[in-house]
This record gives C-alpha cells, sequence and structure tokens, in this order.
C-alpha cells in the first residue's frame, strides 16, 4: 500500500499547501508599511479604513459568501474602500449567484476595487467580470485579465463600468486599451493612488514613495472555510476521491482495526464535498466507482487478471472527462493514475497473498487454533491468532470480552467464527464434521476441507496444536 500512502500524503500537503499558502497567507503590505496577520483583528468602524480581502482560486461557494460578507462588513463601517487581491482563473457558481456578487459590488455604498495580483495572477473565465464591475481595476505587471473564450451570460456584463475582453489581455494591453484604472506592481501602489485614501511622503534610500496613513486591515478565509475552499479545487477533490476509495477497498481485505477505513472514509466525505461544488459530470463519476468495482473483482483473487485492466480504462476515461470546463494538470493525473496502477497492479494483491498463502496460517488447518480478543466481539470484533490480526464473529448468545480467550470454530471467507474458549455452543471438532447435533457443517466450512473422523495428523487436519 505504499502507492496509496503516497498518494494519501500528497493529498494532504497539496491541501495544507492551499489553505496556508494561497487562501491563508499574508497579503503584501503596503511600501513601508508591515501587513497585520491574516484574518487578524479587525479595525472599529470610522472613515479610516481600507480592507483588503484575497480572492484566490476558483470562485466557489466558500469564495462568494466570504466576499459578500466582507462588502457588508465595510458598508457597515463606512469605510473608505474595499480592495478584492483577485488570482482566480475562472468560477464554479451558476448565473444567479455569480450575478448577486456584481450586483453587490457594483451598489456598495464604498467604492470596491479590484487589483490583479501579485506578477503571474490572472482574472479570467466567468471571474473575469469583476474587474468589468470594480470602481477601480489595477493590474500588476506579468498578470493577465478577460473571458478567454469562455462564454459568459449577458446579465452578468450587463451594468459594467468598463468592458471585459473576450480574450486574454495583459497589463500592459489593458492598459494601452485604457481598460485599468492603474499599472500597479504591488497592493500598496494601488491602495495609495484610491480615492480617499490619506497618504504621506516617506524617504526610502534615494527614493521619496508615499504610503498610506488611512488604516489598511488584511482580512483572509477563516480556518474552516479555507479548508473548504481548497478541497473544492478540482485536483484535490479528485485526489481525494480516489485516494478516499482505494483505502475503503484496501480495509476490506485487511484484518485491521478501521484505521484505513476511517481515513478512507474521510477522505471520501471531502472530496465528495469538493465534487459537488464544481462542474462534474456525473457519468464520469460512476466510471470511476464502477472502475474501484472491478478492481474489487480481483483483488480478492490476490491475482491482477482482466478485470484489472477493466477497471484501469474506466478509470482513466472517468478521470479525462470528470471536469465541464475545468481542467486538471497532467502531474495530478499522472500522480493518480501511477498510485492506482501500483496499489491494484502490486500493494493490495500481494497483501491478500501474504495473508493467505502463508504456511503458519493456513486458512483449513487455523480451525481448532486458540487466540485472544482484541476487541470485543459481540458477534463482530477482531481476534489476533497467532501473530496476525482477523476479522472475527461469534454466536449472540456466547460474546466474548476483550482480552479472553477464543477458539476458531470455521472460516467464512475473510472473517473467522470463533468462540469463547468455554462455555462455546458445541465442540468445534463436531461443528467441522457437522455432527451430532446437527447434519451439516458449520457455515462457512467446506464439508470437503473438514478433518477426517480419525484426525490424520500427517494429513494437516487432525485437531490443532491449540485445541
Amino acid at each position: 500500500m505504499m502507492a496509496v500512502a503516497a498518494m494519501t500524503v500528497g493529498v494532504v500537503l497539496g491541501a495544507a499547501g492551499a489553505l496556508w499558502g494561497p487562501a491563508g497567507a499574508q497579503v503584501p503590505g503596503p511600501p513601508g508599511q508591515p501587513a497585520p496577520p491574516a484574518g487578524g483583528p479587525r479595525v472599529a468602524g470610522g472613515s479610516g479604513v481600507v480592507e483588503v480581502i484575497k480572492v484566490d482560486g476558483l470562485l466557489d461557494p466558500v469564495m462568494v459568501d466570504f466576499v459578500l460578507g466582507a462588502i457588508g462588513q465595510v458598508e457597515a463601517e463606512e469605510a473608505v474602500g474595499l480592495v478584492l487581491q483577485v488570482d482566480s482563473p475562472g468560477a464554479v457558481v451558476d448565473e444567479e449567484v455569480l450575478g448577486g456578487l456584481v450586483t453587490a459590488m457594483r451598489t456598495a455604498s464604498v467604492p470596491v476595487s479590484v487589483w490583479i495580483g501579485p506578477s503571474g495572477g490572472t482574472a479570467r473565465g466567468a471571474a473575469a467580470v469583476l474587474g468589468g464591475h470594480a470602481t477601480y481595476l489595477g493590474m500588476a505587471p506579468g498578470t493577465t485579465w478577460g473571458r478567454d473564450g469562455v462564454a459568459v451570460p449577458a446579465a452578468l456584463l450587463e451594468g459594467a463600468l468598463r468592458p471585459v475582453p473576450d480574450g486574454l489581455l495583459t497589463t500592459e494591453e489593458a492598459d494601452a486599451a485604457g481598460l485599468t484604472s492603474s499599472v500597479a506592481p504591488t497592493i500598496g501602489d494601488h491602495i495609495v493612488d484610491l480615492p480617499g485614501v490619506e497618504t504621506r511622503e516617506v524617504e526610502v534610500g534615494d527614493e521619496t514613495r508615499r504610503e498610506p496613513v488611512t488604516t489598511v486591515v488584511f482580512s483572509a478565509l477563516p480556518l474552516v472555510d479555507s479548508l473548504m475552499h481548497a478541497v473544492a479545487s478540482p485536483a484535490v477533490a479528485y485526489l481525494l476521491v480516489t485516494v478516499g476509495m482505494a483505502l475503503l477497498i484496501f480495509e476490506l481485505f485487511t484484518a485491521g482495526v478501521g484505521i484505513a477505513g476511517g481515513v478512507g472514509a474521510g477522505s471520501l466525505l471531502l472530496g465528495s464535498y469538493g465534487l459537488a461544488a464544481l462542474p462534474v459530470r456525473w457519468w464520469a463519476v460512476a466510471l470511476l466507482v464502477a472502475a474501484m468495482v472491478a478492481f474489487t473483482v480481483d483483488v480478492q483473487t490476490g491475482v491482477p487478471r482482466v478485470w484489472t485492466g477493466v477497471g484501469f480504462a474506466l478509470f482513466v476515461a472517468g478521470s479525462l472527462t470528470l471536469y465541464d470546463g475545468v481542467s486538471m494538470s497532467w502531474i495530478t493525473l499522472g500522480v493518480a493514475f501511477i498510485g492506482v496502477a501500483l496499489t491494484f497492479l502490486s500493494g493490495i494483491p500481494s497483501m491478500v497473498r501474504t495473508r493467505f498463502a502463508t504456511p503458519t496460517i493456513g486458512r483449513e488447518w487455523m480451525v481448532g487454533e486458540m487466540g485472544r480478543a482484541v476487541t470485543g466481539v459481540d458477534p463482530d470484533g477482531v481476534v489476533q491468532i497467532r501473530s496476525a490480526l482477523w476479522r472475527a464473529t461469534t454466536n449472540r448468545a456466547t460474546p466474548v470480552a476483550e482480552l479472553d480467550r477464543v477458539r476458531v470454530v470455521g472460516i467464512d471467507g475473510l472473517v473467522l467464527q470463533v468462540e469463547p474458549e468455554t462455555g462455546g455452543g458445541r465442540d468445534y471438532r463436531d461443528r467441522a464434521r457437522g455432527r451430532p447435533d446437527g447434519d451439516a457443517p458449520f457455515a462457512g466450512t467446506n464439508v470437503d476441507d473438514a478433518p477426517p473422523r480419525g484426525g490424520d495428523p500427517a494429513g494437516g487436519h487432525g485437531g490443532a496444536p491449540g485445541g
């Protein structure tokens, strides 16, 4: 399971990077004035406040709600203005939600400006409409702005203060077309050019620069919202769902105590939230689920065969067609393809073969073995036989307490049938042979595997050492 572990670490690191980097990092402060900590205490209302919030990543419901809340806050404070520091490749909310945001920007009693930055940033696709409705638009050198060929409903462009380019314009092209209010290398340069912001001149080396006297407050998404925003990114949601399903399959074929299953369920839950917030093709999601079912068919045999190939083909098809209008990098897809291939061609099948191929824990030979309950078995639990952990079940009339000794009386697939060392319903030898008070052998025990009545030690089916 090294591949699944590597994928899990990669997803966790990716989500953490999205959480503490784009969504939770400090916003660069104005020249000569250090930036307060992101999400730090807000300044009390008054006319001498400019608030800056970071709009990073796709415009999803979490980010839209954050911006709407900030607009309402600055209006209540009667602040000088609100600045959106934008670096967004598009929007995944519907027209109605995005329309509500741009209407709030256009009708706010406080000026709402947009600064696209830092260098390398963008506001494209549906996110480009933010620049069209901003009271002031600034761009850092090396940034881009425009719809980039993405169809945007006409209703989102009505009332815009400047036309939103159909293509993707560079800073220089947008400035030459007269679409920007300023070319500002830093957020501080953008702020000092805003009307209503009081400034003063300071000497920095041999150069004179302006810095704001008006208080500037920097805010970012709260911790939980940052996590949800990171999870709703296409790459993270896809990898979380993939890792979650792989870990759940691993849990089905291991005798552990549920750690892999718990992590897998958590990953799948977070990934499902991300997919619900993104424009997915649900038939592609069905392909991913079908791929995992196909992998499971061969996993239980311990040998990758035809169904593994079918599963991988379904997984590739589902991955490549998962999102509608949103793309994933080939690095993300490559990590997923390689991880899934290693997991289901080598990792899980090797584990299954190892469990059932060792002479120490032969399946038929285990009937009669003594062990200890790792957890209470009432009627299900985990037991330790020799040095291996197994899922186990017992009759409801004979529950086994934690750490009590147990006897194996049968095997049903991957689950051991056990009973207490004393007080069991019937002797395990009679259970295995199907007598004296029943003509059929105990459930899960093959008649052909039952030990001969004389108990032939050479045949390996006589009374087990632990009996």
